[in-house]
């Protein structure tokens, strides 16, 4: 998750309230590779000031959604976001048709399928499919987070969004990655430009390093767009792999599901 150094200083909404703002803030800091934070820490990667997100912690305690290790002024997230999670979990009927799904694409191609849905600078996982015979270790699953500039997920969603919230986004994307950005950039700009003639993003190691995999998106009948995902070892999964063989069946699969939810698949061109 990049850091929110820019937040502090980002102007406010009329019709937002800063305090929660920067509660969620705290919260987001949070990831599988930041279990446990100080309050300096937190304040280095909110932009909030030390006493301020000390106050916002402590409250954050008080409604269960961290907790203090014990004998120390580091925080971990508490069992409150659980439930939380689980109700928005619950209300989501697209796991439900889309598992069946992701199972048999993972079970064809040998490799990992997931649905994921945006939540601010990154995408989230909803919902995890492997194949049976597996032997690799999985390193992503449900509630697992992937940036939006480098992973095949966030691309994909990306390059289904209208262009001027699209352009919004990357903007966003630019300020929140700073020095980063110029890594990043020229990655995702091949990948949304193939994306407007094949209809589908690749990231080659680019979010995990040994990993390659493609997305497509996906639109739900709402209009809330979220992604597909398929991929595994980049030994198994080669660039050419991934165009020739699992793009095509990840883009069949996403337009079954499309029909079943009353959605629809992108379309490049």
């Amino acid at each position: 998750m990049a850091d929110l150094e820019d937040n502090n200083n980002a102007p406010q909404r009329p019709d937002t309230v800063s305090a929660l703002e920067r509660g969620i803030a705290v919260l987001r800091c949070f990831t599988e590779s930041r279990r446990v934070l100080t309050p300096t820490e937190l304040a280095r990667l909110t932009g909030v000031p030390r006493p301020t997100v000390t106050r916002l912690a402590s409250t954050l305690v008080t409604l269960g959604l961290l907790k203090q290790e014990p004998g120390s002024e580091r925080f971990m997230l508490g069992p409150g976001v659980i439930s939380i999670a689980r109700v928005f979990l619950a209300g989501l009927d697209v796991r439900a048709v889309a598992r069946p799904h992701m199972l048999a694409l993972a079970e064809a191609v040998s490799g990992s399928v997931y649905l994921a849905v945006p939540d601010g600078l990154d995408m989230v996982l909803i919902e995890a499919c492997r194949p049976r015979s597996t032997m690799l270790t999985p390193r992503l699953d449900v509630g697992s987070r992937a940036p939006m500039a480098n992973s095949a997920l966030g691309r994909a969603y990306l390059w289904a969004l209208p262009l001027s919230e699209r352009q919004s986004l990357i903007e966003s994307l630019r300020l929140a990655r700073g020095s980063d950005w110029a890594a990043l950039e020229d990655g995702l700009a091949r990948s949304l430009a193939g994306a407007d003639k094949l209809g589908y993003c690749i990231s080659a190691g680019e979010f995990h390093r040994e990993i390659n995999s493609v997305s497509v998106p996906l639109v739900g009948p709402g209009g809330e767009v979220m992604a597909l995902n398929c991929g595994s070892a980049a030994f198994m999964f080669t660039e050419e792999r991934l165009h020739q063989v699992v793009a095509p069946l990840l883009l069949q699969m996403a337009r079954e599901l499309a029909v079943d939810l009353g959605g629809h698949v992108p379309q490049p061109g």
